[in-house]
C-alpha cells in the first residue's frame, strides 16, 4: 500500500475560502482556489481529498477557474496503464487573482449605482 500525504485546510485557509465565497465566488470554486494557492501543483484527486469535495464538484470548479484563466494544467503519464493524469496549478499568483476579483466587484458596483441613478431620474421626472 502506498502512503500519501494529503494537504488539508487550516483554520486560516477555511476563513479565506469563506471570505471568497462572501464576495461572490461559489463555495467549491473558492475552496479549490485556496487549495491551489497553497500548493505548487495538484491532481484533481489531490484536490478532491484536500478540499473534501467530490469529483464532479472539483470538475465544475476547475471549469470555472479555467474559464477565468486562473489555472493551468498539464498531463502526466499515469503510474499504470490508463489515462494520463492532469496536474493543475494557478496561472498567476493568488494576489493577482484577488486584484482581479476586486476590479470586477468595483465595476459591478459602479454599474449598479448607474442603474440606481437612472431609477432616481425616472422617479423624479
Amino acid at each position: 500500500m502506498k502512503l500519501e500525504k494529503v494537504l488539508t485546510f487550516t483554520e486560516k485557509e477555511e476563513e479565506l475560502a469563506t471570505l471568497l465565497t462572501d464576495v461572490g465566488l461559489k463555495r467549491n470554486v473558492a475552496k479549490v482556489l485556496v487549495y491551489l494557492a497553497n500548493t505548487n501543483e495538484a491532481t484533481s484527486r489531490d484536490i478532491e481529498r484536500g478540499t473534501d469535495l467530490r469529483q464532479p464538484e472539483v470538475s465544475i470548479a476547475m471549469r470555472t477557474l479555467s474559464e477565468k484563466e486562473w489555472i493551468e494544467n498539464r498531463e502526466s503519464k499515469a503510474e499504470s496503464k490508463g489515462r494520463p493524469v492532469k496536474i493543475y496549478c494557478l496561472s498567476k499568483p493568488i494576489k493577482d487573482i484577488v486584484d482581479t476579483i476586486e476590479s470586477d466587484k468595483k465595476e459591478e458596483i459602479e454599474n449598479q449605482l448607474k442603474l440606481i441613478q437612472k431609477v432616481r431620474e425616472i422617479v423624479s421626472a
